[in-house]
This record gives structure tokens, sequence and C-alpha cells, in this order.
């Protein structure tokens, strides 16, 4: 990075409660979640909504009654309709890539004030009709006469009903063809990774969790939201941190995804989930002119491929780019959120990052990144307990972090994920 390129401002991000999927928010769609938080957004900043260049919102689903969801949430969130909004979409970092978008559109002066975020509704990931069902009522239509017809109805099977699940659809890679819980299965045998280690930072970021939300330590950053549509029940805090979770309930549950040999359970991995973020960014320079005190800084970030197999050593790949793009050492940085996709996965990542072996052979790198303390990350639980809206985590972890540091008096953080497909993502940021 150009050491003097200006930093990029987040003014202020929030997100809603997040919830497991088919649970308080199963019936608030993605569009309606991310229209109320960009609404509570401009509602607490002083920024009045025409001054706001563009929107863009990351999601993953992409629900088919609101194509191009960003202008949606940008309509119903009272953005007049001379705002453009888009959508972006890089699977697990699609909240990530709206923010990276917005500062690259800052540092090009393409504009001056972004609203970006991310919204998922996982709940309404919709069941699909199969391929037999489907080919049945073409052929249905395509019959002419009542023979026809008649012919074609008896050819109807029951089997025909059973549908496809779209949210396993949505998780499992086509180019690897493994779904995301084997690749974690992958990481665990490459690393040596056993279920008695998993099973214990999971009960962590549990404990962190409910510690977190017992001392309201994620005030302001959760905005409380109301149920459509009479509005009469509130959803305050997430839904997913267990205060009775133990090691013994952990240990009950049997792998899910290798059932013969594996290790990752759904006690050790990430719900699927529901929720919605969002931040205003504007230049520094803008950001004091307006005599504004930002949540934080973006310094700089990096994207980074890999093989879609080993997906979950993103944050490792990613790092080391924005790292070598810096000059930052790990040693510089104060406090990290890496997202908890797998507790194999964080494991795999913690060891890589300490491997000189693995930084020589995959990382062309002569020293290991370095060992992360784990009193230095996901000190309010990840989402192993919180989950992980896809379309939303990457922004999430952004604010947190930022707030994070903030509460700690901190300066540097790191905000980074891995990205199903085999990609990883890594944001440097840092605040006064």
């Amino acid at each position: 990075m150009n050491q003097s390129r200006e930093r990029i401002a987040i003014v202020d991000g929030i997100r809603t409660p997040m919830a497991k999927a088919g649970t308080v928010l199963k019936n608030t769609q993605a569009d309606d979640m991310g229209a109320f938080i960009v609404r509570q957004l401009l509602e607490r900043n002083s920024i009045e909504p025409e001054e706001f260049d563009e929107v863009i919102i990351g999601n993953v689903a992409q629900p088919a009654h609101a194509a191009n969801i960003a202008r949606v949430i940008a309509l119903k969130a009272g953005m007049p309709n001379s705002t453009p909004a888009y959508t972006v979409h890089r699977n697990c970092a699609s909240g990530m890539e709206s923010i990276t978008t917005a500062a690259s559109k800052l540092l090009t002066g393409e504009g001056d004030i972004y609203l970006a975020g991310g919204t998922e509704s996982m709940s309404n990931i919709p069941l699909m009709f199969n391929k037999e069902f489907t080919s049945f009522i073409n052929r249905l239509s395509a019959s002419k006469t009542f023979s026809q017809k008649l012919k074609t109805l008896f050819s109807f099977r029951m089997k025909m009903l059973r549908p496809e699940i779209g949210v396993i659809h949505g998780l499992t890679d086509p180019v690897s063809g493994l779904i995301m819980g084997l690749t974690a299965e992958n990481l665990a045998k490459e690393f040596s990774i056993s279920r008695k280690e998993q099973d214990e930072l999971a009960l962590l970021s549990h404990q962190r969790a409910v510690q977190a939300a017992k001392e309201n330590k994620l005030e302001g950053e959760i905005i409380p939201m109301p149920l459509m549509p009479e509005y009469s029940t509130i959803v305050e805090q997430d839904s997913g941190p267990r205060e009775n979770q133990s090691m013994k309930a952990l240990g009950k549950l049997r792998p899910y995804f290798d059932k013969k040999n594996g290790t990752v359970t759904v006690g050790n991995s990430c719900p699927i989930t529901d929720g919605a973020a969002a931040v205003i960014l504007m230049r520094e320079s803008d950001a004091k002119k307006r005599g504004l005190t930002p949540l934080g800084y973006i310094k700089d970030w990096a994207y980074a491929g890999l093989e879609p197999e080993r997906m979950g050593l993103g944050p490792t790949y990613a790092t080391a780019k924005l790292f070598k793009k810096t000059g930052t050492k790990l040693s510089e940085i104060d406090y990290i959120e890496m997202n908890e996709a797998f507790a194999a996965q964080i494991i795999a990542n913690e060891r890589a990052f300490a491997s000189k072996d693995f930084a020589s052979k995959y990382l062309g790198m002569d020293e290991a990144l370095g060992e992360i303390d784990r009193n230095k990350m996901n000190l309010q639980g990840g989402a192993i307990a919180l989950g992980h809206p896809v379309g939303t985590t990457g922004t999430r972890i952004t604010v947190h972090t930022l707030r994070e540091l903030r509460r700690q008096g901190k300066q540097k953080g790191l905000a980074t994920l891995c990205i199903g497909g085999g990609q990883g993502a890594s944001l440097l940021l840092e605040v006064e």
C-alpha cells in the first residue's frame, strides 16, 4: 500500500440481533432486515439520505422477490430515488466486499459518502422442485390433448415431490463437490485436530458470548428489532449463545458431515442464521471536516484464493497477503476477529499462522505469520455461538473489531474470514 494513501473512515456501524434460522426472525425477509438496519443507521447520524453517493449491500441467497436487494433495501429505508444501489456477492465475505468496494470508490474519488452492509435470511432460502418434478410439470404443460394429459398424469410418482434443499446447494462447492463441513473435516485431518479440541473451542465461544450479553458489551452494536407485521415483539439479543453449553452436551453430538470417521458436529460448527448489518463510510479528511468522530478506519485489505477443498484456511492466505502489502506484523495487532465457520477451521488457521513450514510451503514467506493469542481474538464469542448469516458476517466482524478496539483502548485490529469456494478476506483496521 502507498503509505500516503488516505484512510477510509467508518463513521458508524450497527447490526440487528442474529437468530438461528427457523426461529424468531424466520418471518422477516432479508430486504426487510436490511431496510430496518439501514433506517436505524440513518436516524442515528446527521448525514442526510440524499448526501449518499451509493448504497452497496452484500447478500448471498439473492431472494427472488427482491432482485438487486440493495436497491430494494435503499428505497424501503427511505433513501431517495436518485440514490443508486447495487448488490455484491462474494459468498461468506459479501458483507466485507460491500465495505471494500465502497472504500475503493472513495479512494478513486468516484463518490464521497457510501452506505454499505450485508443482509441474509437463511430461514427463507427456498426449497426447490427436483428435476423429475420439473420435467413432469413441463410435460404436463406441453400436453395438448386429453389423452396426452392423462398419460402424463399417470406418470406421476410421489418421489417427484421430494424437494431439493436450497441451503445445502448453497453450502456445497460445485468445483470440489464438498459441502463446507467436509472442507472442515479436511483441515481437521491435515492439522491433526482432535474432536476434543474442537468442542473446547466451541464451548469457549458460547461462554464468551453469554458473558458478553450479561455484561452488555454489545450495547450500541446490536439494535433491538421489532418483528413484522404487528411490531409487538422486540428481539433484543442474539439467540444462538447457550448459557448451559457444556463439554458433556457437545460430546454427545455425532459427526454430521463424515458420519463414520469425522469430528465436525453441529455443535462445533456455526449455525445457519438470519441477520443484517450496515456501516457509513467516507474519507478521513471529509469526516474531520464534518467534525465527526468515526468508529474507526480502514487502513487496507486483501483477498486471496486457495484450493476450494481447504477453503477454511482463507484467513491465513489473505492475512499473509495483507501483511506483505502493508508491512504489518502480527505482533502489532491488538485484536482479531476471525469468523468461526467451524472450530476445526479456527484451530487450523492458528496452526498455519504459527508454522514456519506452512509459511514457506504455501505463503512464500521465510517466517511464520506468528502465534495467535486467543486472549486477543473473538473475545465476545464467535460465529459458533452467534451464528453466520453469510451475507452479513463480513460487515458484523468489521463493526465489532472496531468497537472492541475502542472498548479496550487499543489501536490496530484484524477482521478476517474464510470464504466458501476457496478464498479468504482480511481487513486491517485502526482506531484513534
